[in-house]
């Protein structure tokens, strides 16, 4: 089983979903979530005066598959919520070497 964890552009969020639910994704946790990396964060400005906003708003998709679906899930990802702007976001694949459904007791990819 692989954990993939993507981080994205807000407004990306829904065309990503819709995309994983079309190939097969039944379930996924989305966390608000604010960062930076190479952007470095952008100046706003609110009521006539200019700010630096450090932090940017992102959106933390997590979503485990089976190992044979893993690289599609990403492709899709990266696909669906590439601007080709930096700040785009980044996706990460980790092993995961168990999972537990809580009601059921269903472990490994049966728990999914």
């Amino acid at each position: 089983m692989k954990m993939i964890i993507a981080i994205l552009k807000p407004y990306k969020l829904d065309a990503v979903r819709d995309t994983l639910t079309a190939i097969g994704v039944h379930g996924m946790t989305i966390t608000e979530v604010k960062g930076f990396g190479r952007q470095k964060g952008q100046t706003e400005i609110y009521r006539g005066a200019a700010y630096q906003v450090s932090f940017m708003p992102k959106m933390k998709v997590e979503i485990v598959v089976g190992d044979g679906v893993a690289e599609r899930v990403v492709d899709a990802i990266r696909e669906t919520a590439a601007t080709g702007q930096i700040g785009d976001g980044k996706i990460f694949v980790l092993d995961l070497s168990q999972a537990v459904r809580i009601r059921t007791g269903e472990t490994g990819v049966d728990a999914l």
